[in-house]
Parts: structure tokens; C-alpha cells; sequence
């Protein structure tokens, strides 16, 4: 059975986002791309929320026309652009680059997928992810912790009423060159 696995970078004081939605505070150098290319290369599928999707959208179809664009980033463009997308959303009307859209969260329709075969699945946006909580439907956590202090933005994980406390396994940890450490969990 594949698994659904959350991967997400937060900050040392726990966000993923700023106050504005900026995202240029991730540490993300080659050797950590590099790292993200190889673990995507084996997915099955991405599972994104409309905002992730149109951010993604945004970039990465053409981003390795770039001569300039690092060879890590110019690899993601390519796994990004080839990997199917499953893309929660009530209002997009199209999307591109082997991507559905799904309208909403059925939880039978997701052991449906998890019982396909085919590699994990990976979720993104913290909106989608915190329901996919919601629903205990998330296997495998990796978190990227990277050493910055934001402030103030959002929340890694947003906590609902329907959250209960889940214990977790540590799997593995490691420390990238540039002070990114990853603590990755699955269901204990």
C-alpha cells in the first residue's frame, strides 16, 4: 500500500510561511535540492492544494529554459513538470502538466488511491495537509527544520478540533552543510 507522506520546510520557531506568504527564507541550496530531486523521483504522485499548485505553476514549467538556473533546479523543473498532480481545489478550472483536480477531500477515495499501486504520495500546503490530519490519512512526516527565526507567519501545522494527538516513530534524521535538519517520522 503507498503511503502518503507530508513533506514541508518550517522554520526553527515552527513556520512555513511568512506574515506576507514569503517563501524566500528556506535555505534550500544544491545539495538539498538535490536531496528533494531524488526523494521526488520515486513518488507516485503530488498531492497540492490550489495555492501550492498555482506557485508551482508559476515557475517551474519553464524554469529550466534558464541557462543561469542551477543543474539541481533545472532537474526539479523537469521531475515537477513529468510527476502526476492531484490538485484540491473548488474554484481552479484547469490545470496543466499531467494534473486532475479534485474538488474535494473524500476519504474513501483516498484509500482508494493509497491502495494503488505505484510510489508514495506526496502532500503539500499546509491547508490541505492539516486536513488530510483532519482525516488521519497522513503516514510519514518529513520535516525539514531549517535555522532561521521568521517572527510571525503560518503555522506549520494548523491545529482544527478534530486533531487528536498522534504518536509518531522517528525514522531518521539528518543534518544538511547548510544547517537544514530533517526529522523524518512515520505513524508509531
Amino acid at each position: 500500500m503507498r503511503k502518503i507522506v507530508l513533506i514541508t520546510s518550517v522554520s526553527l520557531d515552527g513556520y512555513m510561511e511568512g506574515p506576507n506568504r514569503e517563501l524566500d527564507w528556506p535555505l534550500v541550496d544544491d545539495e538539498l535540492h538535490t536531496h528533494f530531486n531524488d526523494l521526488l523521483r520515486g513518488m507516485g504522485a503530488l498531492i497540492e492544494g490550489r495555492v501550492t499548485y498555482e506557485l508551482m505553476a508559476d515557475f517551474w514549467p519553464t524554469a529550466d529554459r534558464d541557462p543561469n538556473l542551477p543543474r539541481p533546479m533545472a532537474d526539479f523543473a523537469a521531475i515537477w513538470r513529468t510527476i502526476p498532480k492531484l490538485v484540491f481545489s473548488r474554484t481552479l478550472q484547469r490545470a496543466d502538466w499531467h494534473s486532475t483536480i479534485v474538488r474535494d477531500v473524500v476519504v474513501d477515495d483516498i484509500r482508494a488511491l493509497k491502495a494503488q499501486e505505484g510510489g508514495d504520495l506526496v502532500i503539500g500546503g499546509v491547508n490541505l495537509a492539516s486536513e488530510f490530519l483532519r482525516h488521519d490519512l497522513i503516514d510519514e512526516f518529513r520535516v525539514y527544520v531549517h535555522p532561521i527565526l521568521i517572527g510571525r507567519g503560518t503555522p506549520a501545522f494548523l491545529q482544527t478540533e478534530a486533531m487528536r494527538q498522534t504518536p509518531l516513530r522517528l525514522i531518521e534524521t539528518h543534518t544538511f552543510g547548510n544547517g537544514v535538519v530533517l526529522l523524518h517520522y512515520d505513524r508509531a
